[in-house]
């Protein structure tokens, strides 16, 4: 099903006989658990901005709206979205674009977070029907505008386990007139890590900052081939800011080694491919998504290499993206490291019988998955949205 308005979600939702697998245009299938529902209800029939007023930073659309559409549109004001949602249809073996509802729906954030928070953080309000085909409405047009539940909160990242998102606003602000990235060539995680904590600790605004190994980073064009592991920071601003602040910092990073520097265009398009996350896309097997306190990003590449798999480094450390095999005994290596480092993962990407057999996010302790149920409960009390995607039968 597939309809146009508000209005056929609810009708759908209510005149559900069973389960309903919930979609945009499908990019981001691969994630979490299958569904096992007969059918399937999609927002893709929801487009269009409904809201923009440039003068107020905040622009409303509907959920099925691209991502590409909501940048075309604010790019024209020379503005852009803060939480930079990446486009990981590709890496999730799709050819579909990704919407604004699912970026919200998955709480899929960019490498900006560093500096301006997680992609919950830039909705303002949304609209969304939940499993009683009843319409929500919560947040407004300014981020002060908090009252009770924060249902916006919730539904970021709740994968549409609780409502369907019918529409989304967001708070944009002016794009940047500049971008550099320095890069440094040749560390090993644990020296990036300490090189990305210097620059994201400096008074100079980094808004990006990553780490590939060699492997990986021959797979971005925009590198230009120069070998070996990098550590990437990123700078944006006015096009004088950028230019003095990324002198600055390339004198103080000179003390873990040589410095180059990436022009606008080249860093442009480098921070698009690191979002998107696209050196892994053609990796075999499976793909981990794990979140640790920066510091432990290493030991988290440190231990995943152990087992032969191939890692990259985003959000400072704070995030570490995982190709290997789609095995028990990988995703048991994953499972203990990142618990060990209190983090939490993620399964990206891994074929339907595997994902739907083990732990595709760490169940929590009993108290916690209480209140989810309790929660999923008074949103959803038949049980039919996305039933078992995050977590087997529920």
């Amino acid at each position: 099903m597939i309809p146009t308005d508000e209005a056929g979600i609810v009708a759908a939702i209510q005149h559900a006989a069973g389960p309903l697998a919930i979609q945009g245009h499908g990019s981001k299938l691969a994630m979490l658990r299958p569904v096992q529902a007969a059918a399937t209800l999609s927002t893709a029939g929801l487009t269009g901005v409904t809201l923009y007023s440039p003068n107020e930073l905040v622009i409303s659309a509907r959920a099925g709206t691209t991502i590409a559409e909501l940048r075309t549109v604010v790019a024209k004001n020379g503005q852009h979205l803060i939480a930079e949602p990446p486009e990981l249809g590709a890496l999730l073996g799709s050819d579909q674009p990704g919407t604004i509802g699912g970026a919200v729906a998955t709480n899929l954030s960019g490498p900006r977070r560093v500096a301006w928070g997680a992609m919950r953080d830039h909705v303002m309000g949304l609209r969304a029907v939940n499993g009683r085909g009843e319409i929500l409405r919560a947040g407004g047009r300014v981020l002060k505008n908090v009252t009770g539940l924060d249902v916006c909160k919730l539904l970021s990242g709740s994968h549409g386990t609780l409502a369907v998102i019918t529409e989304v606003t967001l708070k944009v602000l002016p794009a940047p007139e500049r971008r550099a990235t320095l890069v440094l060539k040749g560390q090993h995680p644990a020296e990036a890590v300490a090189a990305l904590s210097a620059a994201l600790g400096s008074p100079y605004a980094v808004s990006g900052a990553a780490w590939l190994p060699g492997n990986l980073a021959a797979l971005v064009p925009s590198l230009g081939g120069l070998g070996g592991n990098v550590t990437l920071a990123r700078l944006e601003d006015f096009a004088p800011s950028v230019a003095y602040r990324s002198e600055r910092l390339r004198a103080e990073l000179a003390e873990f080694g040589a410095v180059e520097m990436l022009d606008d265009a080249a860093s442009a398009a480098l921070w698009t491919d690191i979002g998107n996350v696209s050196p892994l896309v053609h990796a075999p097997g499976a793909i981990w998504k794990i979140s640790v306190r920066p510091s432990q990003g290493a030991g988290i590449v440190d231990a995943m290499q152990a087992i032969g798999a191939t890692c990259m480094l985003d959000w400072g450390g704070g995030l570490v993206w995982v190709s290997g095999p789609a095995t028990a005994a990988a995703h048991h290596a994953v499972e203990a490291a990142t618990s060990a480092a209190g983090g939490v993962w993620t399964v990206m990407r891994a074929p339907d019988p595997w994902r739907s057999a083990v732990a595709v996010i760490p169940p929590g302790p009993p108290a916690m998955a209480a209140i989810g149920a309790r929660v999923k409960a008074a949103f959803d009390p038949r049980g039919i949205l996305n039933p078992g995607r995050m977590v087997a039968g529920a």
